[in-house]
């Protein structure tokens, strides 16, 4: 009772000061653990069974975030962060109520200290039913992030499109993988406008005929081809964005890109790996859904991201506070364009920003743009040198195991 009355004495004073949310996430691979300073010593334990172990670990209140203010309204935010110990392998290998316990303790706890809003992060939002039970048990609103995740990607895509020296984003085809999904579904159909020419992936043929019809009633002059296998289409597309579940299963074929291709890695954990990419050098895969939370923010604890820079889900929750919009803005798998669209409007109103781009781990520079340019100019003048670089690059990448989500497989993705 006397912890209980502290969080809501704590709660009290922090509405006094501001608005508060908090954020759920949790290790994308067991590595995250071991790699941890406060859970270094994992190191010596057996990895599978340490993250066996780890799954069972209640939700942990483990950090703050601070100094965010909206320089539109002048309003400060601040956040609560919450962990659980189950990977993504972990919580879609049990019935979703063993994650919903977790989450809805943690939502409670945070409720508590005086939160107004929770947003979800990572494979806690793909979960059985994408939040929708979650926010049904909960006693504060909760938000899967998806909405802001999907306009940083877009906006990524286009920032992405003039550091390459594209003329527009609309130039070329765009392919989306994963697209029958919560993320990819809206991507599809907003790219679809924009670009106009668009190949959607998936192991769902019904639902990816259902979506270009969908994307044709919205957009009837774009052209949609659908396809289970990115193997077909993958060397025409200029703008690829990946967005999938997957375990264990190469995405996409790499060594195959169209050159100077673009790669909008939306995953958590990622689907493509440093490995895989390494094999095209002409080709660059970009990290997205990275955002600035305008302070600009503190975070007392490691979320894997550089200084001061957040997951667009995280910044969604934050975003929702700064204009005090504390209900259930995105949950479920279906999330309409026009949430896009809104939340986008109030990321430029309260100044957030895209976070400098990055691929895998390092600043994108000016000198990595021209090198990757200049051999895609070479490979595109030069088609007997382009199918020579093909075919050494799929002899490599073969020598390489399928992963995705930082877990090996043996197959490769047909979605």
């Amino acid at each position: 009772m006397v912890a209980r009355a502290r969080s809501r004495a704590s709660g009290k004073a922090a509405q006094a000061d501001g608005q508060r949310f908090a954020f759920i996430l949790h290790p994308l691979t067991v590595d995250y653990l071991s790699n941890h300073p406060r859970y270094a010593w994992t190191r010596h334990i057996p990895r599978q069974f340490l993250e066996t172990t780890a799954a069972y670990m209640p939700a942990k209140y483990v950090g703050t975030v601070k100094g965010g203010r909206s320089p539109a309204t002048g309003k400060p935010v601040d956040g609560l962060i919450y962990a659980l110990g189950a990977t993504p392998r972990q919580m879609l290998t049990r019935p979703p109520e063993f994650t919903y316990t977790r989450l809805n303790a943690a939502v409670q706890d945070a409720a508590d200290r005086g939160a107004k809003i929770v947003g979800l992060g990572a494979f806690t939002k793909v979960v059985g039913d994408a939040g929708v039970t979650v926010a049904k048990r909960a006693p504060i609103p909760v938000t899967t992030g998806n909405s802001l995740t999907i306009a940083a990607t877009l906006e990524t895509a286009k920032l992405t499109a003039i550091r390459m020296g594209w003329p527009s984003l609309a130039r070329g085809k765009a392919m989306v993988v994963g697209a029958t999904g919560a993320i990819g579904s809206v991507c599809a159909r907003l790219l679809a406008a924009a670009v106009k020419d668009v190949v959607l992936v998936s192991i769902e043929p019904p639902r990816l005929e259902a979506l270009r019809h969908t994307i044709l009633g919205e957009t009837p002059d774009a052209r949609v081809e659908i396809d289970v296998s990115t193997a077909n289409r993958v060397g025409d597309c200029d703008l690829i964005v990946t967005a999938t579940s997957a375990f264990g299963l190469r995405v996409l074929d790499v060594s195959q890109c169209k050159p100077g291709a673009v790669i909008l890695d939306v995953a958590l954990p990622p689907d493509i790996s440093a490995e895989e990419a390494a094999v095209r050098p002409d080709v660059l895969v970009v990290e997205s859904g990275e955002v600035l939370i305008p302070g600009p923010v503190d975070f007392s604890f490691n979320i894997g991201l550089p200084e001061h820079v957040s997951y667009a889900c995280l910044a969604e929750a934050a975003l929702l506070a700064m204009e005090e919009r504390f209900e259930c803005f995105t949950l479920g798998r279906d999330v309409p364009p026009a949430r896009v669209k809104e939340i986008y409007r109030l990321f430029r109103r309260h100044r957030f920003e895209i976070a400098p781009l990055r691929t895998f781990g390092e600043l994108l520079t000016d000198a990595m743009i021209a090198e990757k340019r200049a051999r895609a100019e070479e490979l595109l003048r030069d088609p007997k040198l382009l199918k020579r670089v093909k075919a050494e690059a799929a002899a490599k990448i073969a020598k390489v195991p399928p992963r995705a989500k930082g877990v090996a497989g043996v197959t490769t993705l047909k979605g």
